[in-house]
């Protein structure tokens, strides 16, 4: 029981010590992933496109 709380004591200090972003930060962040994910998905759907009509052609 003594391990558990001195495991807990050692959570708490550390979680002290973190910087945590402002919500300015978090939204810029949020924004960035958002925008990342939508380029590679618009890339990815491109490509899977031209692919497929690429093997298509061969398939007829």
């Amino acid at each position: 029981m003594d391990k558990i709380k001195q495991f807990l004591k050692e959570v708490r200090q550390e979680v002290k010590k973190v910087t945590w972003p402002t919500k300015e930060e978090t939204i810029k962040y949020s924004l960035m992933v958002v925008a990342a994910s939508l380029v590679v998905a618009i890339y990815l759907g491109a490509l899977d496109y031209v692919v497929a009509g690429i093997l298509e052609r061969f398939i007829r």
